[in-house]
């Protein structure tokens, strides 16, 4: 039933793959293939529940008959079974329409609006519109949406909720159109990327993925997934014994102007307790004498670091000062890795000379917008930005030549060659001052250990966002939780995954097991 592989597609492409399925399967074979795996996921979500009343929306496309196939076979199961359609059943396509002979032979029950509101339902099965939806909801069927979210029980999206642009995540509208909130959605074929950004993690819920036994031969090569371990787990390596702290490399974050220092030192402490062999607060102001909390690390003036040795993160607390300006002209010139966040990236958007450098460099670089930066660097607004978020991030690694991680909600990392990659950790705990210093650290602190830049980006980011998952789960937080409290959570993932790494390796040779 379900697809484990973590490709993301896109809509043009989800039709060119329908298409050639249809071309070798019966008339009618996809709708109830999808109505079929609706059906069974509904009574897996309902197995521990007595007295089940199901709801069906049914709108005027193929989603409505993927829900009428579902809503037939539930009431075929002895589920109570109601079905409410929205448009003139006659104006249905010819798969919809044979759908709907189904559900008119099976118990289910027809019924109005009025009566929707006079049952209590322990699932509604969202048919209202798929992927093809291309104007905002408004009118009966908004107030119809309004009316199924307030409702407590589970709601399943067939194929993508109600209103969701399945490309971008965004709400089909804007502010002017209508979104059905889902808590589970059931997606077709293959998985979409606005299901796990924008506004699509919010309104998707749990994402279960059915490829509704299509021939794997007819599905192109993706350019974009999701983000998992398996993409970068090839990094992540055991320590050898016979080590030193030189062989981990040094990290030195570039920023810290006056009244500005928190931010360069969160960034330290991460890549200190990440795994960096040395850790420098280069502060381009005058200098704390120590950090009371970390240490270990060495705070120095900007001037007295020699940056050609070192992995850079600069931006964190830098300010926008001519001082600022001029160490990071020196930070874009070296051959080390780099990492470009917070002011670093403001003062490159400012400056077309600073773009042409970072966009020549042939060491690594790896930059790390939220939303505003990014617009600031691609000269447009924030609302362009999240309107196609993939779009952007494609746009800031192929102008700047560099990695570019485009934070928020579903954070994308996207290559210069193209390739793009959704992240499917983290949670709202995020939306907190300092969670993005934490991420430069972290990956300057990969980078330094001798990292891929893409392989890099993609681990901090799962494991930024896994951290903060495993901290709520453990009831600290979303509220209130502190971007210090993340560091010690990514140390304790990172340091996990290496060893389940090492044991994977290591077990099937037949080594004992202590």
């Amino acid at each position: 039933m379900t697809n484990h592989r973590p490709a993301l597609y896109k809509v043009a492409e989800i039709r060119q793959i329908e298409q050639a399925a249809h071309a070798a399967l019966p008339h009618y074979f996809l709708m109830q293939r999808a109505g079929t795996a609706a059906a069974e996921y509904v009574r897996q979500l309902l197995c521990n529940h007595h007295d089940v009343a199901v709801l069906a929306l049914v709108g005027p496309g193929n989603n409505g008959g993927d829900a009428l196939e579902a809503a037939s076979q539930l009431a075929h199961y002895g589920l109570q079974v109601s079905i409410h359609l929205t448009g003139d059943p006659a104006q249905l396509p010819a798969d919809a329409q044979q759908a709907l002979q189904h559900a008119q032979g099976s118990p289910a029950t027809f019924i109005d609006r009025s009566a929707i509101g006079a049952n209590a339902w322990t699932l509604v099965i969202d048919g209202l519109f798929g992927i093809g939806l291309a104007r905002a909801i408004t009118g009966e069927i908004s107030d119809l949406i309004k009316q199924i979210n307030s409702l407590h029980c589970h709601v399943l999206a067939l194929d993508v909720p109600s209103g969701l642009n399945a490309d971008s995540g965004t709400i089909v509208g804007g502010s002017s159109g209508s979104i059905i909130r889902a808590t589970h959605t059931i997606t077709f074929i293959g998985d979409k990327p606005g299901l796990h950004t924008c506004d699509g993690r919010d309104y998707a819920g749990e994402v279960l993925v059915s490829d509704l036994a299509i021939d794997p031969q007819l599905f192109p090569p993706a350019s974009m997934q999701l983000n998992h371990v398996a993409l970068f787990s090839a990094e992540l390596q055991p320590r050898r014994h016979n080590s030193h702290k030189g062989s981990y490399g040094d990290v030195s974050v570039l920023g810290g102007a006056h009244g500005m220092v928190g931010a360069a030192v969160m960034a330290a402490r991460t890549a200190a307790n990440c795994g960096a062999g040395r850790v420098f607060v280069a502060c381009i102001s005058e200098a704390p004498a120590y950090d009371s909390v970390q240490p270990e690390l060495m705070c120095r003036l900007a001037a007295h670091i020699d940056f050609d040795s070192t992995t850079i993160v600069a931006g964190p607390g830098l300010g926008d000062s001519r001082t600022a300006h001029d160490f990071l002209v020196k930070a874009l010139a070296t051959h080390t890795p780099l990492v470009l966040d917070a002011d670093a990236l403001n003062l490159v958007s400012m400056e077309a000379g600073l773009q042409q450098r970072l966009a020549a460099r042939e060491a690594p670089a790896l930059m790390t917008p939220h939303p505003l930066e990014a617009a600031r660097l691609l000269g447009i607004t924030v609302q362009q930005v999240q309107a196609d978020r993939i779009a952007a991030a494609h746009a800031l690694a192929a102008r700047f030549n560099a990695t570019a991680i485009l934070k928020g909600s579903g954070t994308i990392i996207a290559a210069p060659s193209g390739i793009i990659v959704v992240n499917p950790t983290g949670n709202p705990a995020l939306a907190t001052a300092g969670s993005g210093d934490v991420l430069s650290g972290l990956c300057g602190a990969l980078l330094a250990q001798g990292w891929p830049v893409w392989e890099a980006a993609l681990a901090a980011v799962w494991l930024h966002g896994k951290a903060a998952d495993n901290l709520v789960q453990d009831g600290i937080g979303p509220i209130g939780l502190t971007a210090s409290e993340l560091i010690p959570a990514i140390r304790a993932v990172l340091n996990q995954l290496v060893l389940q790494q090492h044991t994977r390796l290591i077990r099937p040779g037949g080594l004992p097991q202590s």
